[in-house]
Formats: C-alpha cells, sequence, structure tokens
C-alpha cells in the first residue's frame, strides 16, 4: 500500500508540474503574440498617418500644408534611421549607442510634432506664420541628426563589408596559390627520380653505351694498344714457357725432331 501512495504522488506531481509548465507556455505564447499584434498595429497605424500626411502636403496649400510635409519629413528621418540601426545592431553592438540617442531624438520630435498638430488646427494664419519658422529649424536640427546617425552607420558598414571583402580576397589568393604547389614532385627529385619538367640525367650505362660506338670506329689503334698476345688471344704465362722452349738447344741435333 506504501509503494502504491508513493508512486500516486509522484504521478499526481508530474501532473502538476506539467500543468504549470502549460500554463506559463501558454502565457508567454500569449504576450508574444500580443507584442507582435501590437507592434504590426503600431506599424500600420504610423503608415496610415504618414499616407495622410503625405496627401494633406500635397493637397492643402499655404501653411498648413508646409506644417504636414514638415511632419512627414520629421518621421521619414527618423523610421529611416531607426531601420537602418536595427538592421546592424546583431553585427555591430556599437550602433546600440546611436540607437540610445536615437530614442532621444524621438523624444524631441514628439514633442515638436505634438506642436506641429496644434498649429494645423490653429485658426489664426498670422500665429501660424510667426511660429512655423522657428517650428521649421527645430525640425530641420532633428532631422539633420537623425541623418546624420544613419549616414554614419551606414558608412561603418560598408567599409565593415569592404575591409572583410579585402580580407577574404588575401584568403582566395593564398588558398590558390597553395593549391598550385605541387609538393609531390619532391620526394621524388630525392630519391634520383625525374621530377616533372626537370631535364633528364645520363647514367653510367648509358655513357658505357655512348663511348662503345665510337671506340669501335676509332679502331684498334686507338685508345691503348693492343699487343700480340691480344690478338691471339694467349695468355702472358703461355706465353713465356713458349719462349723458354724456344731458346733450349735441342740435343738430337737440328735435323732431329
Amino acid at each position: 500500500m506504501e509503494a502504491l501512495g508513493v508512486v500516486v504522488a509522484l504521478v499526481a506531481l508530474f501532473g502538476v508540474v506539467l500543468l504549470v509548465m502549460a500554463v506559463v507556455g501558454t502565457v508567454k505564447a500569449a504576450k508574444a503574440v500580443a507584442a507582435k499584434v501590437d507592434r504590426h498595429s503600431a506599424n500600420a497605424q504610423r503608415a496610415m498617418e504618414n499616407a495622410a500626411l503625405k496627401a494633406k502636403s500635397i493637397a492643402r496649400p499655404g501653411e498648413q500644408g508646409r506644417i504636414a510635409a514638415l511632419r512627414l519629413s520629421l518621421r521619414t528621418a527618423l523610421d529611416s534611421t531607426r531601420q537602418v540601426l536595427q538592421a546592424g545592431l546583431p553585427q555591430d553592438g556599437q550602433l546600440g549607442d546611436a540607437l540610445q540617442l536615437l530614442a532621444r531624438l524621438d523624444s524631441h520630435a514628439a514633442e515638436l510634432d505634438a506642436e506641429l498638430r496644434m498649429m494645423e488646427r490653429e485658426p489664426t494664419s498670422g500665429r501660424v506664420a510667426a511660429r512655423l519658422p522657428d517650428l521649421r529649424e527645430r525640425a530641420e536640427r532633428i532631422t539633420h541628426s537623425a541623418d546624420s546617425l544613419r549616414w554614419a552607420a551606414q558608412d561603418r558598414m560598408r567599409r565593415f563589408a569592404d575591409d572583410e571583402l579585402a580580407r577574404l580576397g588575401k584568403e582566395c589568393q593564398d588558398e590558390a596559390g597553395a593549391l598550385r604547389h605541387w609538393t609531390s614532385s619532391e620526394p621524388a627529385a630525392a630519391d634520383g627520380t625525374d621530377a616533372p619538367g626537370a631535364a633528364p640525367t645520363a647514367t653510367s650505362a648509358d655513357a658505357t653505351s655512348t663511348e662503345e660506338p665510337a671506340d669501335r670506329r676509332k679502331g684498334l689503334g686507338a685508345g691503348r694498344s693492343t699487343s700480340a698476345e691480344d690478338l691471339l688471344g694467349l695468355a702472358a704465362e703461355p706465353l713465356s714457357r713458349l719462349a723458354d722452349r724456344l731458346r733450349k738447344p735441342n740435343p738430337a741435333g737440328p735435323n732431329r725432331p
């Protein structure tokens, strides 16, 4: 009974753990989906606002159209810089500082955009005309700062790409040189065999074979002198014995055999 109780307790504990994990996973998935939906909805709303501002800048004449164009240029500069910095952040962590500066620019741009919206609803055209130069100057400063960050980030990415390409080209050249270096011919040359492209060397047998026909063409008198013994095929010792026999007197006389 005790063993059965332990098994039941373990099964119950395992079920509770699975339930908690399922709840945590569901909550995380719901938060991720909600964040994604909020992000897409914010992007869609911003795109609709930009389209509306573009339409106002074209359709409305006078100060209202200039205010709409000013708001559109301010948003475009900030959005473009944000996209460039966020795209390069995974490869270059130093762009995080630029993103922090861009966030501070966003706060100033939000304040300026709110003032520009109030100017759009301002009925007095004189007040709008008086405030517009100052608002345009502030917008140009924010836009220039955002453009500077974007251009610097683009130049930095291009420089890193050029350096990486140059380094890769050098490595490819070194590898191509290594592939053209045939080291298999060096041991063969060390063993006495002919290496590829090397001139063949004459051996002693080849030298003897080339010298033999020359001696034969020169005849018997060439080189060392040929004696009578060599011509008759007689050895030195039998020839001396024959000479001794000829020098001895014949006791029976010359007419006797």
